[in-house]
């Protein structure tokens, strides 16, 4: 099943839990709370690479980071984000 990830988003960040940011995203993987992370499709290598070393989900967003931040209702960039809790969304379908 496909799903549209920006509408997926939208729902998971008004009715569930997510973290915006790549630092708060990288401790809540470290943490182990991190049920997926999503991340920009110009998401810096260090933090990719950060990515990498841990058993987590990683869905890439076809968007830059300032697309990200404006689906997240941000006004600022985005370059990853984790999704902590999907609330009424089906973001963890999301390939």
């Amino acid at each position: 099943m496909k799903i549209d990830l920006s509408k997926a988003l939208r729902r998971a960040i008004k009715t569930g839990e997510v973290y915006v940011g790549s630092k708060r995203t990288l401790k809540a993987v470290r943490d182990g709370k991190a049920k997926m992370v999503v991340v920009a499709k110009n998401c810096p290598e260090d933090v990719m690479e950060k990515l990498k070393k841990h058993e987590v989900k990683v869905v890439t967003f076809e968007g830059t980071n300032m697309e990200l931040g404006a689906i997240c209702g941000k006004p600022f960039s985005v370059a990853a984000l984790a999704i902590i809790n999907e609330g009424e969304s089906e973001i963890l379908n999301a390939e």
